[in-house]
């Protein structure tokens, strides 16, 4: 029994990559060193309120997106959208606690146009720092992949198309015949399963990726047998291509190790970076917008019989019914079991229930739902319960996008999918931006989605 509790605990989930580790720190190290040295340059004191700037840009940019890999076109654009959505927080923030006045100008706008700048060139100097470290002869790393199908050409692929990560794939092994191998994996095919163990030592290969179906388990122990008197490391990789996964990863479950497929990202201290600033950007946003909201309800009772607000049951986190509060831009107010969406043209859509949707200004009364907990800023848009209840059976995976709370604004919204989804082809759509937003969650991706919206809610012709 100790040797098999023993064995079973050798799995663990990975280590976090250095490269991971000091993009964590790297934006949010700059950005207060900037901003420390404008305030020396022009003979500024320190103060109080400085240093709680400084603490509120940590927690606004910590942790920092690794962007060493990215081409450096992509990382300038998204450094300068991450950093102006980021001003724009800090304004709001100093306006609505009338800060704005205790720092010096100069300084603002040195740090202001300073800080990108160096956040792009310490990002492009890791890159080329990267790129020519795992160029060198010494630390290029030799692989072979085990499994001549269209896995294992993924994963040949993969390895081509990053050069720069110092991998030198070699070919594959495979106990199929050359005929019945991938067409591109056959001219690279080096020998069978047997001829592994041998050609791993003779040739000092470090890295073995097998890329074998489940199915194929006795093979796969047999041939873990055979490498053990190399010193390659062997790398599983499964086939899951065909499945939806969100925020994959590897844990340890009393010793048992256990494979997450799909889970939501808000979890740990991601869950609590996510309510925080929901709570503050919420109460800010409320505070700024309160007069707004005034004349908006004030407009509705005035051009249009009913309540300003309507109620609409809808689904939540994990599905279950919340209640959505919205700005009424109807005649009807339908919530029953049938929910006929709204299109264009819609004669129940009041005149002033037109100008509101189209430029999502019905949806700001929502804010209420974030403080209460139920919604968030940026997030899968919540859809009927009658319209949950359609798509559900239709689109792939669709339930998915509960994993999450749902959202004002999010992916999707950004990308022109609002509006009527009068087709299943338009909530696929919708639905494959909500999920990549769930595999790619960060607190700088919600700061863009956020940056953007007010830009499509007045241009977007899709809503109405």
């Amino acid at each position: 029994m100790f040797e098999e509790r023993d064995h079973r605990r050798t799995f663990y989930s990975a280590p976090q990559s250095v490269t991971s580790l000091v993009a964590a720190f790297l934006e949010p190290a700059i950005a207060i060193f900037v901003f420390l040295v404008a305030t020396w340059a022009y003979d500024v004191p320190i103060g109080r309120s400085d240093l709680t700037l400084c603490l509120l840009i940590f927690a606004l940019t910590f942790p920092g997106r690794e962007r060493f890999w990215d081409r450096p076109l992509n990382s300038a654009v998204d450094i300068s959208v991450n950093w102006v959505a980021l001003l724009v927080i800090l304004i709001l923030c100093g306006y609505a606690t009338r800060s704005l006045m205790l720092f010096d100008a100069r300084v603002m706008a040195w740090w202001a146009l300073a800080t990108p700048a160096l956040q792009w060139t310490a990002t492009f100097g890791g890159r080329k720092l990267l790129r020519h470290v795992a160029g060198q002869p010494e630390n290029r790393r030799t692989a072979v992949v085990v499994g001549a199908g269209a896995l294992g050409v993924k994963v040949a692929n993969a390895f081509r198309a990053r050069g720069d990560i110092g991998m030198h794939f070699l070919g594959y092994f495979d106990d199929r015949a050359a005929e019945r191998v991938d067409a591109k994996a056959a001219g690279l095919r080096l020998g069978d399963l047997r001829q592994l163990a041998p050609y791993v030592r003779e040739n000092g290969v470090q890295e073995i990726y097998v890329t074998l179906p489940l199915g194929s388990q006795p093979r796969i122990v047999q041939l873990l047998e055979l490498v053990q008197g190399t010193t390659a490391s062997v790398f599983f990789v499964p086939d899951v291509f065909g499945i939806s996964i969100i925020q994959g990863r590897l844990r340890d479950m009393n010793g048992v190790p256990v494979v997450g497929l799909c889970e939501t990202p808000f979890t740990g201290t991601n869950m609590l970076v996510k309510r925080v600033s929901d709570l503050v950007l919420a109460s800010l946003i409320l505070l700024l917008i309160a007069p707004l909201l005034l004349a908006i309800a004030l407009g509705v009772k005035l051009t249009s019989p009913g309540p300003a607000i309507f109620r609409q049951r809808r689904n939540g986190l994990d599905g279950e019914e919340i209640i959505v509060y919205k700005f009424r831009s109807m005649h009807t107010m339908d919530d029953g079991s049938v929910v006929r969406q709204a299109t264009k043209d819609d004669p129940r859509i009041t005149r002033l229930g037109a100008f509101l949707r189209r430029t999502s200004l019905d949806e700001l009364p929502q804010f209420l739902n974030v403080l209460q907990g139920s919604m968030s800023i940026v997030g899968p848009r919540p859809h009927a319960v009658a319209h949950n209840e359609q798509y559900r059976q239709l689109v792939k995976a669709y339930m998915v996008r509960h994993k999450v709370k749902p959202g004002i604004t999010g992916w999707a919204q950004i990308h022109g999918h609002r509006g009527e989804t009068d087709t299943v082809e338009k909530m696929q759509a919708r639905v494959e931006y909500d999920l990549e937003y769930l595999r790619n969650w960060s607190l700088a991706l919600d700061l863009k989605i956020i940056a953007r919206t007010a830009k499509v809610a007045f241009l977007d012709r899709h809503a109405y």
